[in-house]
């Protein structure tokens, strides 16, 4: 029976790991050497191990086809192999940069061609917008550019009615700010031209009642002084009535009875009509009278 297929996987084992390492290595060395001997091909072959150490090949070695670093015969080989190899890749760098740039250029092209037939489009489209060129129109496009017009009008009505309405905003604001230093000082005004009234109120009211007081001090004075003299001319009456009582007392008795009686009775009269003032101003009556 056949070998069963190797997992490609890294070897745990450390033991196992070198020993599959060292195999494999001369077998890769030898199919090298065959390769370069049965096709005359130019090879080279370069190993490093875990452990950095070097296994190189190249074509013109005859003496095995195992060779280390410290081998001087192989290094000129090796680095022509080396120097033909990079000039190949350079070359074939060169080669894939004109490549692409070929590409790159098409592709160019191509973008180009597809944004010049969309720009016609565009530019078909404007014309017809502005009503030009609608004679190759079908009815379906010409309905198509009407909803077309239709929607983008009312999108420019929109849009200008927002613009207005956001530059009436801005010049309301500029107005309110303009017109609130002036709105403030016709308040300070009022606030002031109030303030001065309530004041010429209040003093006007003080005068009035200073006024007043004065009058009521003067009429005061004016009853103090009439109450006094009422009452001179009332001690004066007091005293010349009395006076006139003692005179008639000591009258002769000679004198007629009659005469007597009447002049008697017309003084008594006189004296009431003369106390009859002094009782309505003063408001009361002489204790004679009573």
């Amino acid at each position: 029976m056949g070998r069963g297929r190797v997992e490609l996987k890294l070897i745990e084992n450390k033991i196992n790991r070198q020993v599959t390492f060292a195999k494999r290595r001369n077998g890769l060395l030898k199919k090298a050497y065959e390769l370069s001997v049965l096709c005359d091909a130019e090879v080279a072959l370069i190993i490093f191990s875990s452990k950095g150490k070097l296994y190189e090949y190249c074509s013109s070695s005859s003496d095995g086809f195992v060779r280390v670093r410290s081998q001087s015969d192989c290094v000129g080989v090796m680095l022509k192999t080396l120097e033909r190899y990079q000039r190949n890749t350079n070359s074939n760098t060169s080669q894939s940069s004109e490549i692409v740039a070929f590409d790159v250029e098409d592709e160019t092209y191509q973008d180009y061609l597809k944004l010049k037939a969309r720009a016609e489009v565009l530019q078909q489209n404007n014309r017809n917008l502005q009503g030009e060129d609608l004679g190759p129109l079908s009815v379906n496009e010409l309905e198509q550019l009407e909803n077309q017009l239709e929607v983008s009008l009312k999108q420019v009505r929109s849009t200008r009615t927002r613009y207005m309405f956001d530059h009436l905003t801005e010049l309301q604001q500029k107005v309110h700010k303009l017109s609130e230093p002036r709105r403030q000082q016709q308040v300070d005004d009022h606030r002031r031209k109030i303030a001065l009234q309530l004041s010429w109120q209040e003093g006007e009211q003080r005068r009035q009642q200073q006024q007043m007081d004065e009058h009521k001090a003067e009429m005061a004075l004016q009853w103090s002084r009439q109450a006094a003299e009422q009452q001179r001319q009332f001690a004066a009456y007091n005293h010349h009535i009395n006076a006139s009582a003692s005179e008639r007392f000591f009258q002769p008795l000679e004198c007629s009875p009659s005469l007597q009686s009447g002049n008697s009775l017309s003084n008594a009269s006189n004296m009431m009509n003369s106390a009859a003032p002094v009782q309505n101003l003063l408001g009361f009556f002489p204790g004679w009278t009573l």
